[in-house]
């Protein structure tokens, strides 16, 4: 079953009205932190907080994550496991024994964020372990170890966003491009957007509710491309039915590659439907 991550916002762990407006924001994903958003005096707060929200329901559709203080944190294990979570996030993943470790202390799916050099070189086989539900691009840690300046197309970080992706896609496993920080620059969070669309991204990980409309916008396959997904559905099982196996649809040769991915679009379109008409 495909289900849409257009969206996956960051909500600060020991903010109790952020928490709260996140019942109603329309994102696909939020990603209950414990990390970076809280400050270390207010971890144990901040572990209170989203218990009694996570308990108090009211989250809907939402896939709902919990990102640890750190990867091996006990007290944030035996917590995630005791929430009405659909995931944990592991922060600065770098080894495939990171996951092995926490995967022997959760029910839960475990993703992984993979924002240094070294968890990069091993995205392959983090994304292999036991029980990884999909990666995470930690673009400002990963840019900060590379020495990397931020500039508009991300082109020192292009390298290490492929390989997150090939790793990802090659264990079938999600994969959500990093945060935009500058909410003012509404045109370069666009095009960062466009670009995580166009390398095969699922989503786009936020840190503002601002952020939300666009993403869902650009990362939900335009109108015109799923209609032509229809229309190749439909051509195809017409050709196969006389016995053919290539196709001329709308002025091209269609093989079932371009079948099966044209039912992952309608699927992903189907599902982003569902979900706003519930």
């Amino acid at each position: 079953m495909i289900r849409p991550r257009r969206s996956m916002l960051y909500v600060p762990g020991d903010k109790p009205r952020a928490l709260e407006k996140a019942r109603t924001l329309p994102v696909d994903g939020l990603i209950l932190d414990l990390e970076d958003a809280v400050a270390p005096e207010n971890k144990a707060v901040a572990r209170e907080t989203v218990a009694a929200a996570l308990n108090g329901g009211g989250y809907g559709e939402r896939e709902c994550l919990l990102r640890l203080s750190d990867p091996t944190s006990e007290v944030d294990l035996a917590l995630a496991d005791a929430l009405p979570l659909d995931g944990i996030v592991l922060p600065k993943v770098e080894t495939p024994e990171t996951v092995r470790l926490a995967a022997a202390r959760t029910r839960h799916p475990i993703w992984c964020m993979i924002e240094t050099p070294l968890g990069v070189l091993n995205a392959g086989a983090i994304a292999g372990a036991f029980r990884v539900g999909g990666l995470i691009a930690g673009t400002n840690d990963l840019a900060k170890a590379l020495h990397a300046r931020h500039v508009p197309d991300r082109a020192p970080l292009l390298p290490s966003l492929g390989m997150i992706l090939l790793a990802a896609r090659a264990h079938d496993v999600a994969a959500l491009d990093g945060v935009h920080l500058d909410l003012d620059d509404a045109a370069g969070f666009e095009a960062s957007c466009r670009q995580g669309v166009d390398m095969g991204f699922d989503g786009k990980t936020l840190v503002h509710p601002s952020t939300i409309e666009p993403a869902n916008r650009l990362f939900a396959p335009p109108p015109e491309e799923v209609a032509a997904a229809r229309r190749i559905v439909a051509g195809w099982a017409e050709a196969r039915a006389q016995g053919l196996g290539v196709a001329r649809i709308d002025g091209r040769m269609v093989e079932q590659l371009h079948v099966d991915e044209a039912e992952r679009l309608i699927a992903l379109a189907d599902a982003i439907a569902a979900r706003a008409s519930a």
